[in-house]
């Protein structure tokens, strides 16, 4: 599984599913980094096949609108320190994998993980 993790998620999240063994990619890691477009990011979820990982409601509706990208997981903890965030995705991480097999947008919040049909 591949993933894609946008500019306003930590590059410590690409860092931490690399270590669990998944290609990953940070917007840190494109030329434009934290400017890259959300169109550049959608283009580059489809040709490799990447789950985007997001807190950027846009992305929520061109996945439920267009079915682009494909496969998201949707962020809605609101504004926490990222050392939250790590442990609260650390906590789901097993369950968020599994609900990837079955859901194409998996929802993660401060209390739960949830899949959602399209």
């Amino acid at each position: 599984m591949k993933f894609f993790v946008d500019a306003n998620l930590p590059f410590k999240l690409a860092k931490r599913l690399r270590e669990l063994g998944f290609d990953v990619i940070h917007t840190e890691n494109l030329p434009n980094k934290e400017r890259t477009s959300d169109k550049e990011i959608r283009q580059v979820s489809i040709e490799q096949n990447r789950v985007v990982i997001t807190k950027d409601s846009d992305f929520l509706d061109s996945h439920i609108i267009q079915g682009i990208p494909n496969m998201l997981i949707f962020v809605t903890t609101g504004n926490i320190a990222n050392r939250d965030l790590l442990n609260i995705i650390e906590k789901y991480f097993e369950t968020m994998i599994k609900l990837l097999e079955i859901y194409d947008l998996i929802e993660i919040n401060n209390d739960e993980i949830i899949g959602h049909e399209k």
